[in-house]
């Protein structure tokens, strides 16, 4: 990418967010705030809603200038920005050229993010495809940095995942198989913690039905959906923040909530391009989806 401070600031080590000291990040400080947006997706609008034969970007430039110039009015600072997936739309290894363009063009209009405003970037399956391979998944780690990882903030685990991994994992068995073992490790961190964790992944679990089986690309399969979440409520996930759906949804499953936010970038229902604020408080976490023009400056 053509910014090293965007990809400083999503480095990782060990499978670890390396903006935020561990140790002293582990206590509870207090109340804090944080922006979680999903979909920028570059090119999304052109190609898919509008059609246009030579799609371009111009539109989804203009909402994340518009996304970056809100967040660093609002006061007090947020703690970090996370974007939930699919930040450019072209495929890596389906348009290496083209993807190539449209992360340059993330990464200048992303750099520009107040600098004490860590970003932070999630996998989605525009970043690695419907069916990841092993190429794909190095590609996106090479340009955006790990695609699993976790950081504490404020006296919170925040656990990031790569959900096209449960969507299909069939071709990377073995970063499957990683990546569950590392959850694995985290949730024994989180089980026994007053404030458990907060997840963060693209693919939904749900969408607001935690039952419902027939909702194809827009969530994670049936049975492992109930496994996964059966593992997350035992380590003490309380919740789960996705994208993907470029609507707003959500619903509970057995206390853990599933909040799915709708995109930055291109719509597919009637809300507004814009994103999450999330406040944490030291008894429960509270959110609100605002539309870019109505994003306040002052989160109390």
């Amino acid at each position: 990418m053509s910014s090293d401070r965007i990809k400083w600031k999503i480095n990782t080590k060990d499978h670890k967010l390396v903006h935020f000291d561990e140790d002293s990040e582990k206590t509870w400080k207090g109340p804090f705030h944080f922006i979680q947006g999903a979909d920028s997706q570059f090119g999304l609008i052109d190609r898919y809603i509008l059609k246009l034969p030579n799609p371009k970007w111009e539109k989804e430039i203009a909402l994340c200038e518009e996304a970056v110039r809100k967040v660093n009015a609002i006061r007090p600072k947020p703690k970090f920005f996370v974007i939930c997936g699919d930040l450019c739309d072209a495929v890596p290894v389906v348009s290496p050229e083209l993807r190539k363009q449209q992360e340059e063009t993330f990464a200048e209009i992303f750099s520009k993010v107040d600098k004490e405003i860590p970003v932070v970037c999630v996998c989605g399956n525009h970043d690695c495809g419907d069916q990841p391979t092993v190429q794909s998944v190095n590609q996106y780690r090479n340009s955006f940095g790990d695609d699993y990882f976790s950081f504490w903030v404020g006296g919170v685990l925040f656990i990031v995942i790569n959900s096209q991994y449960y969507a299909d994992g069939s071709l990377v068995e073995q970063l499957v198989a990683e990546q569950e073992l590392w959850i694995d490790e985290q949730l024994a961190l989180s089980k026994n913690s007053k404030h458990g964790a907060i997840l963060f992944q693209h693919i939904p679990w749900f969408l607001d039905d935690v039952e419902a089986k027939d909702l194809g690309y827009f969530a994670i399969p049936y049975d492992t959906r109930k496994r996964m979440l059966d593992k997350l409520v035992a380590g003490g996930v309380k919740y789960v923040f996705c994208g993907h759906y470029h609507r707003n949804s959500g619903g509970m499953y057995n206390g853990l909530e599933v909040i799915v936010t709708s995109a930055i970038g291109g719509q597919l229902g009637t809300d507004k391009s814009g994103f999450r604020i999330v406040k944490v408080n030291e008894e429960q976490v509270s959110h609100r989806y605002y539309g870019l023009e109505e994003v306040p400056k002052d989160v109390q």
